[in-house]
């Protein structure tokens, strides 16, 4: 029986498509990760609990097959932003969103990360070290 269930699994990985745009972050790439780590001795791992890992397939298929978005149609492809389907892949990729990490630092935070030691020996001196030493 765990052979079938893994076999399942890995159809289910296999047309589960990867979004190249969301490195780290993709939910096709985990759900392989996962997969891989639960069967880890593949048709011969043995399932502690066989009722939640086909309660765990059935809803991942519902996802991959699209069911609750033909169940529940909307009136409409937009949303409060107005933004397409495209617009919004293109806002959420990685390369976009560390875009927008790097332009919302503050200045105090880049001009820490400019001036910053490159090395553990490049300490700089604090200006209170530099005020507690006797003067000579």
């Amino acid at each position: 029986m765990a052979a079938s269930r893994y076999r399942r699994f890995l159809k289910l990985c296999e047309e589960w498509p990867v979004d190249e745009t969301k490195r780290g972050r993709d939910l096709g790439a985990y759900l392989r990760k996962r997969v891989a780590q639960a069967f880890r001795e593949g048709e011969n791992t043995q399932i502690a609990e066989p009722e939640a890992c086909d309660q765990m397939y059935e809803s991942l298929a519902r996802l991959h097959s699209n069911y609750y978005k033909h169940k529940y149609p909307r009136p409409r492809d937009t949303s409060f932003s107005g933004l397409s389907l495209q617009e919004y892949k293109l806002i959420l990729s990685t390369d976009t969103l560390e875009e927008l990490k790097e332009m919302n630092k503050g200045m105090w935070k880049k001009l820490q990360e400019k001036f910053a030691p490159k090395s553990p020996e490049e300490k700089p001196k604090s200006w209170i070290q530099s005020l507690s030493r006797p003067r000579t």
